[in-house]
């Protein structure tokens, strides 16, 4: 199986919601750093699983639309908990939606808040 990657850094901020989490309670900013990983099994004929520049191309809108922002105010977050699980999620359905290659079968978004944390989600992308 074959996997190519692209990262992105950017910052955005979000307070935590449903518990007690001390200062997280409170508005803060997190340099976050992304990357979207795609997997598939075979290549075109051009021998990419998926063109680098329409993968930068995807991300950055991605990003773009979350940086320097706060992420409690986005539609994708009401009622949920602005966590670096959910965020990796939603990052990933938006990336999935978006990206239309028949030889992808899935793909890893893999977002970390700081050096030593981070969460992913893996989708799989059918047909």
């Amino acid at each position: 199986m074959y996997t190519v990657a692209v990262r992105r850094d950017f910052i955005a901020q979000h307070f935590l919601i449903g518990g007690d989490w001390g200062l997280e309670n409170e508005l803060h900013s997190h340099q976050y750093l992304v990357e979207l990983q795609l997997h598939g099994d075979d290549l075109d004929s051009h021998g990419y699983l998926l063109d680098i520049v329409e993968i930068e191309t995807q991300l950055d809108q991605v990003v773009n639309r979350f940086r320097d922002h706060t992420l409690n105010e986005q539609p994708e977050f009401v009622d949920i908990n602005p966590s670096l699980e959910h965020f990796a999620r939603i990052i990933a359905q938006i990336l999935s939606s978006n990206i239309g290659a028949p030889n992808v079968h899935s793909l890893t978004v893999q977002l970390w808040e700081n050096p030593s944390a981070w969460a992913s989600y893996h989708l799989l992308r059918l047909g």
